[in-house]
């Protein structure tokens, strides 16, 4: 099964956050954003430490374990969610994880871009 899901602002705001503070391109920060968001559902449910996905433009394709597909058919039955809607809000709940991290009083290198 393939779960297909478009990022949600909140995401792409949170990887655009995150591609300034590490110095990374928009794409390369979500990728890293989506990555880091599946890697923590899927280990919360399954116990995996690693993810299949894919993501082009804004759209997130995500194989999932069995063990994330089962969970996530079980909450369509009390939702009227489909399970890559119900991904893509669990994927949304983690969209910030990281980003505490780095605040304000972290030192960036000197030869960083400025953060608006």
């Amino acid at each position: 099964m393939t779960l297909e899901f478009e990022a949600s602002d909140r995401l792409l705001a949170a990887a655009e956050e995150w591609g300034n503070r590490q110095m990374k391109e928009t794409d390369e920060a979500l990728e890293s954003k989506v990555e880091q968001a599946l890697l923590e559902i899927e280990n919360l449910v399954s116990g995996a430490t690693e993810v299949d996905f894919e993501i082009e433009g804004a759209t997130v394709r995500h194989h999932p374990s069995d063990d994330l597909e089962a969970f996530l058919e079980a909450q369509t039955e009390d939702t009227e969610l489909s399970p890559s809607e119900l991904l893509a809000k669990h994927v949304d709940l983690f969209a910030t994880v990281f980003l505490d991290n780095y605040g304000d009083d972290v030192e960036r290198p000197p030869n960083a871009p400025p953060v608006e």
